[in-house]
């Protein structure tokens, strides 16, 4: 058996899934930092069930 040349539709097809590969890394990379900030700029003091939040003798006045 011989080894056969590439086509040029193969070569075409490769340099395409290259393309949407990086694409698609790029847009898990984003989503990955946007979750990361959102995570660390929550302001846990104002979440409902915080340790500051009103107990139950305070709010009966």
């Amino acid at each position: 058996m011989s080894i056969r040349a590439e086509h040029e539709i193969h070569s075409r097809r490769k340099g395409r899934n290259v393309g949407i590969g990086l694409m698609l890394a790029g847009f898990v990379v984003l989503v990955m930092m946007l979750t990361f900030v959102k995570i660390t700029e929550t302001d846990f003091t104002r979440a409902p069930g915080a340790a500051n939040s009103v107990t139950g003798s305070e709010a009966s006045n």
